[in-house]
């Protein structure tokens, strides 16, 4: 079996890995990337959020995003159980910067891009190649053991490996880190349909956030090119896959449109263009993000709950994070796990606070009240709500919500007695 060596080797072609092994062959590292699929491939997480912009920029991609067919997004915007919508939430109002409009993608779109821009920073690709597994000498990692699919098996050694490889993270199981969230055990089901309703303007490439009877669940209305749009439903798991449910996707589907009167109106006239797709119980954290020799990056870290459209603003933003530690810890040659963790506390303190929001909506959260109550805090929501999640000032809105939280409660006690 044929050994080479280089400086960082990445599991996984998606944002993460791809982001990760630009930034690192940026700063003249040598980079073996390795993906076991062709791009373009299908990926489900097709809204971007403000803050991804700064990450785009330092990959080099900013006028490429700028010039692409992809959708605009300015805003986004809750509709109640009841069909009522909410007042938008334009990002361009809290920050004027260009930032705040941003895009929603076609994964498969996104992502090659992505790649190519690391090939063209001088990451070696390696496309159709599936790592096997993580070599480790005592705790430490030193390499991976791939099979290309147009040849035999080779080990490949790295002061550093990166596992991007999404929710099947190689690493996160071989050394038991998963942790599952208990307060967000969710599942997805979803398809594509063409000709739905957009809105008119600056409101047509809105993300809609609309919630279901009883707020059972939400549906994502994600506008893409082509017109083609995103829905999907959002609910507990044991909810949608419950005994007493229909077991095929698209009976249940339709079931949780019948429920959401917010969105039977948009589908009135569309065409179903896809099949139904599902995925379950993925809200997820692993342990620790990374130890001697290696780092964990996008979902091979963590998954959080789709409802803000995070993905992949967190995969981006571990990368552009993990990327500096990586460099660091290579220039001072010192690959061990404190010197790769160095950035862990700061990016889960971020996402510690897009999980807090997404957990007050799910516990009833009303955004039109917590506004009203204090309107001179709508700038720290919309913070939230663009990714602008890695300050402290955020956390001044946790007893906002907590005290709307009480205030409810005591409402529907009174009612009850």
């Amino acid at each position: 079996m044929t050994e080479t060596h280089t400086d960082v080797v990445v599991i996984g072609g998606g944002p993460s890995g791809s982001a990760t092994a630009t930034l690192l062959a940026q700063r003249g590292h040598k980079v073996e990337l390795f993906e076991r699929d062709h791009h373009p491939r299908f990926h489900i997480g097709e809204s971007l959020i403000p803050y991804t912009y700064h990450v785009i920029q330092r990959l080099g991609l900013l006028d490429t995003m700028k010039q692409s067919g992809f959708t605009k997004k300015y805003s986004v915007q809750f509709i109640s159980e009841n069909g009522k919508l909410s007042e938008p939430f334009y990002f361009d109002q809290h920050d004027e910067h260009e930032r705040s409009q941003t895009w929603q993608v076609r994964r498969s779109e996104f992502d090659h891009l992505l790649i190519t821009n690391a090939r063209k920073h001088g990451v070696n690709v390696h496309e159709g190649s599936r790592v096997l597994e993580v070599l480790f000498e005592g705790d430490r990692a030193v390499g991976v053991r791939v099979k290309p699919e147009d040849g035999p098996e080779k080990v490949v050694k790295a002061k550093v490996v990166v596992d991007a490889s999404g929710q099947s993270s190689l690493i996160i199981d071989r050394l038991n880190l998963r942790e599952w969230d208990p307060m967000l055990k969710k599942a997805a089901v979803w398809t594509y349909w063409k000709g739905a309703y957009r809105d008119e303007g600056k409101n047509g490439g809105a993300t809609l956030v609309m919630s279901t009877a009883g707020r059972k669940g939400w549906f994502w209305y994600i506008p893409l090119h082509d017109d083609i749009l995103s829905v999907g439903v959002v609910a507990d798991h044991d909810y949608l896959f419950n005994s007493g449910r229909p077991k095929d996707l698209e009976k249940l589907y339709f079931e949780e449109v019948s429920r959401c009167p917010g969105l039977q109106p948009r589908l009135a006239n569309a065409t179903r263009c896809d099949g139904f797709r599902a995925q379950k119980e993925y809200s997820y954290r692993a342990k620790q993000a990374a130890g001697n020799g290696w780092c964990l990056v996008g979902d091979a870290f963590g998954f959080l709950d789709p409802l803000y459209s995070s993905g992949v603003l967190l995969a981006l933003k571990s990368a552009s994070m993990a990327s500096d530690a990586i460099d660091a810890a290579l220039k001072a040659n010192d690959t061990s796990e404190k010197s790769l963790r160095s950035w862990e506390g700061e990016f889960t303190r971020g996402m510690d606070r897009m999980r807090r929001l997404v957990c007050a909506f799910y516990d009833g959260l009303n955004f039109g009240k917590l506004v009203r109550r204090n309107p001179d805090k709508k700038g720290l929501i919309t913070d939230v709500l663009i990714g602008n999640l890695f300050h402290d000032e955020v956390d001044e809105l946790w007893p906002l919500i907590d005290e709307l939280k009480q205030e409810e409660q005591a409402k529907e006690l009174a009612v009850a007695v």
